[in-house]
């Protein structure tokens, strides 16, 4: 894969767990938010992180184009054969995981009263399906180059 083509791609996988989190949204369940507007402190796996209201809305949007541009020029970039279709071998599961660590970031920051069952449960689950992900795209990947070199070379 050509170095822009490497960027777009590289592009996709920052934005989608940015987007992907603006779309799930906060998973603090109704009572764990009625409990806080009594009062009550909420208890976070991970506490999240805000740049504030018009830095985070600034941030998705800046992902959000990001994200659709640069799959635009790679679906582009395939239908004009300046990128082999093959390579969607390995940008699809890097998109997936990219999904994937956007909505553990919301279950792993959703506010609850006591323990956060819900994180746990993607580390163990998540954590193997991810890892599955980037493992499958680096192995589509070098399989992909080491075809290309012998052609080439």
């Amino acid at each position: 894969m050509r170095r822009g083509l490497a960027v777009l791609a590289l592009a996709l996988f920052l934005s989608t767990p940015v987007v992907t989190g603006w779309l799930v949204g906060d998973l603090t369940g109704g009572a764990a938010r009625r409990l806080a507007a009594e009062g009550e402190s909420l208890d976070y796996a991970v506490e999240p992180v805000s740049l504030g209201a018009v830095g985070d809305r600034v941030l998705v949007v800046v992902a959000s184009v990001l994200m659709v541009v640069s799959l635009a020029l790679l679906i582009h970039a395939t239908a004009t054969r300046k990128l082999d279709p093959r390579w969607w071998s390995v940008l699809v599961p890097v998109v997936l995981a990219g999904v994937l660590i956007g909505l553990a970031w919301r279950i792993a920051t959703a506010g609850a009263i006591g323990a956060n069952i819900g994180a746990g449960l993607v580390v163990l689950a998540g954590g193997p399906v991810l890892l599955l992900l980037l493992g499958v795209a680096v192995v589509q990947a070098a399989r992909l180059s080491r075809e290309h070199r012998r052609r080439v070379g």
